[in-house]
């Protein structure tokens, strides 16, 4: 017998709801976050909201689905979404490098900016360091709010956050990348800079020569002096990095933002999405709900599986009637089949309610294809409204 799922969250409040001026959609990887931001950008646009979606998806899905050619670090115009309601939607791609490139120009001297973005280790970390990706976006999600309280271009920012391994790198980013720039390797690599020559001799101990020689010899003599350079010239755009991560940091925590935790009905993902509800609610930050994509769902839902495979048997004895029961047979089984997998992801979300049942849970079911177009968007969005 099916279990009784949980009321879901109101997904047409939430959207029609001026006062929210951020969504983020939030969990571990290949769980939908994309499909999820882009189907609450569409909705939203078509019910009036001026909306930019701001994704971090090196799939390109999103900009598939929404009809565009590409996507770059630039808001490009859907068209064809809310302009019936007066409404509008943007979309852009988060480019890493090109965001990190631009709060260098935006927060240095031109001299200093052209010293760094010439460095090759500033190079390897705007586009690979552990982190980067998490914090750029945070960066820009910060820089799509201002413009969009300065200029009134939107009244509401979607993001669907990066890829990560762990649901919580996006929320952790900041600290990390503060406690890299803070760290005794960084400050070690400053003093030279600040002090002068006769510095480094007594701040870089036998040891530190050491590892320097040791990390000249295997990547190379120029690699500690690239090092270096980037982080003396970088020195005074420290407390920039801190302070506007505090600035986003806060922004998270407003009424104005609201966190919709993304998840599939499976063990993994559902543990994720645990430790972020966790996490938000520790944190003090503004939890709308959680979605369940692909869930399986039966076409026949009053046909259970056991009966369903006790009928398969008892056409089994009639294959020599023709292809008739064969097939007849073989659908039966099929249906089984996804029962059983329907009852299983029906059992996982309702532990899921249990432990949390302040949660408001929506689930979106599983498709017979990939979401390749605005259509197919709008379906998931009304399904996600209930």
């Amino acid at each position: 017998m099916a279990r009784a799922l949980p009321s879901p969250m109101d997904v047409d409040a939430l959207l029609a709801d001026r006062d929210t001026g951020i969504i983020v959609c939030c969990g571990s990887g290949g769980v939908g976050k994309t499909t999820t931001a882009a189907a609450l950008g569409v909705r939203a646009a078509e019910m009036g909201r001026h909306v930019v979606v701001l994704t971090i998806d090196p799939a390109r899905r999103l900009a598939q689905s929404l009809g565009l050619t590409e996507l770059d670090n630039t808001p490009r115009p859907v068209v064809g979404v809310g302009e019936e309601a007066g409404g509008s939607l943007d979309a852009m791609m988060l480019d890493m490098k090109r965001t990190f490139d631009e709060v260098v120009l935006a927060h240095s001297t031109p001299e200093k900016a052209a010293q760094i973005l010439a460095n090759p280790f500033y190079t390897a970390v705007s586009s690979s360091f552990a982190g980067t990706q998490e914090y750029m976006a945070m960066e820009k999600l910060g820089q799509l709010r201002a413009e969009a309280e300065r200029d009134g271009t939107w009244d509401l920012v979607v993001v669907d956050t990066p890829p990560s391994r762990s649901a919580l790198d996006f929320l952790d980013a900041p600290k990390r990348l503060g406690s890299f720039l803070d760290g005794r390797f960084i400050r070690l690599l400053m003093a030279p800079a600040k002090a002068g020559g006769k510095a480094y001799l007594k701040v870089f101990s036998f040891g530190a020569n050491l590892a320097a020689s040791t990390l000249s010899r295997v990547l190379g003599g120029q690699f500690l002096q690239d090092v270096q350079t980037f982080v003396a010239a970088l020195d005074t755009m420290f407390g920039g990095f801190r302070e506007r991560a505090d600035v986003t940091y806060a922004l998270l925590k407003e009424p104005s933002t609201a966190f919709v935790v993304v998840a599939a009905p499976e063990r993994d993902a559902l543990r994720e999405a645990t430790y972020f509800v966790e996490r938000l609610e520790a944190e003090g930050m503004p939890l709308a709900g959680v979605v369940v994509n692909r869930m399986q769902v039966l076409a026949a839902p009053g046909l259970s599986g056991s009966r369903a495979e006790a009928a398969a048997e008892q056409l089994d004895d009639r294959l020599d009637e023709g292809p008739g029961p064969g097939l007849t047979a073989s659908l039966l089984r099929l249906h089984a089949d996804l029962a059983e997998v329907a009852t299983r992801h029906e059992a996982r979300v309702a532990r899921f309610v249990t432990s949390h049942p302040g949660v408001r849970v929506s689930t979106v079911p599983a498709g017979a294809t990939d979401i390749h177009d605005l259509d197919g968007l709008r379906t998931v969005a009304a399904a996600l409204a209930g």
